[in-house]
């Protein structure tokens, strides 16, 4: 692709996941000739720390990832040059160009605004200068953009939300709903806007000064595919799918189940003070082996039933080739806090669906057999 390269996606976040994700995709892919689309990156937030950032990224646009861990059996160990950012602007300071180029440049939004990214703000609306929320300040920019006659654009939010295209839909064309007067907007939102469910993987486990991060080699970015999908860039981990569930399924019930099990097993064996991080345990046979056979015994079959055609075997693979990853300090005491939630969630619904199929799960059934929320039966209590 020859054309010069655009700034034409805009990004709410400036984290080190995105910088190290979305940003790094985007960069190859410029990078590769396959797509010609920069990103402009806009600080949401009022928050100090949040604003100094901003500007160094203003200042550093080309920054380095550091790739670090075993991907197909390879120890990888290198730096990766980004540059694919464009500028990066402070929403409550430089909206008047944030709306300038969101209403005549932009075609494609992403976003990474935290766990609690969509919540609403108290008394925030989209009619002041700047809104105080992700979603209202999202509103206000589209309201502009129709008013102009722009054309619809693609909204992909990276938030770690089951269904997060949709939800995010729902929630502007609420706030359009309230905030004006206007069906043809809320029908150009409905109609001409593109919202896309995606899902996002890759631990990045630190950043780098002044501008950079720490990644995992491992990478994915699962797009659900719905009419009119366009895709901001192009490489080996975007992935479009034609049903994103499965994949959301296959990562909570594969990955988090293991991280769970394995803390687990490192309770039940008393080894918090010789075991602390997760590739420590991947070393230790009293907490692989079990973790390996739980996974190809016991929740591989039973997923296999549930998601037929799904790649599952290599996935698991992948999942502890990224356990044993020996540069990454990822604590097993950090992934014990809210265990028993984290039970309830990633293994409990695996055990439910082995009894519907008629298999034995011995290892899961003692693993969840702790939960308090278990009746005499073994079978769940209802909880709300």
């Amino acid at each position: 692709m020859s054309t010069a390269a655009r700034p034409e996606i805009l990004q709410f976040g400036t984290s080190r996941f995105l910088l190290a994700h979305v940003d790094a995709f985007v960069g190859h892919s410029l990078a590769e000739g396959l797509s010609n689309k920069r990103v402009v990156v806009v600080q949401s937030s009022a928050r100090p720390e949040g604003k100094a950032k901003a500007r160094m990224l203003a200042e550093h646009r080309r920054y380095p990832v550091q790739v670090r861990g075993v991907r197909d059996g390879e120890t990888i160990d290198r730096i990766e040059w980004v540059d694919s950012l464009d500028t990066c602007l402070l929403a409550d300071e430089d909206w008047a160009e944030l709306e300038r180029r969101f209403c005549n440049e932009i075609t494609h939004v992403v976003s990474n605004t935290g766990d609690r990214g969509f919540d609403p703000v108290t008394g925030d609306t989209p009619h002041i200068d700047v809104p105080a929320s992700f979603p209202a300040k999202l509103a206000k920019l589209l309201h502009a953009r129709h008013r102009q006659g722009g054309s619809g654009v693609t909204l992909m939010p990276c938030e770690l939300i089951s269904g997060n295209g949709q939800r995010l839909k729902s929630i502007v064309l609420d706030i359009a709903r309230r905030s004006w007067d206007d069906a043809a907007f809320a029908q150009w939102l409905a109609d001409e806007c593109i919202w896309v469910d995606t899902l996002v993987d890759r631990i990045v486990s630190a950043a780098l000064e002044p501008v950079g991060a720490v990644a995992e080699p491992y990478g994915l970015w699962a797009i659900q595919d719905i009419p009119g999908l366009s895709l901001p860039c192009r490489h080996p981990d975007v992935q479009v799918v034609a049903d994103l569930a499965p994949y959301e399924k296959r990562k909570l019930h594969v990955l988090n189940l293991a991280h769970s099990y394995l803390v687990a097993r490192w309770r039940d064996l008393g080894l918090q003070d010789e075991v602390r991080f997760v590739r420590e345990a991947m070393r230790d046979p009293r907490l692989a082996e079990p973790l390996d056979a739980v996974l190809g015994d016991e929740v591989l079959p039973v997923l296999s039933r549930e998601m037929p055609g799904l790649d599952l075997a290599s996935y698991k693979a992948t999942t502890l080739e990224r356990f044993a990853n020996p540069f990454l300090d990822h604590r097993l005491e950090d992934i014990a806090q809210n265990h028993e939630e984290k039970l309830r969630r990633r293994l409990l619904p695996v055990v439910e669906m082995a009894r519907t199929h008629g298999l034995a799960v011995p290892a899961l059934d003692a693993c969840v057999a702790q939960l308090p929320a278990l009746s005499s039966t073994g079978h769940a209590a209802q909880t709300p």
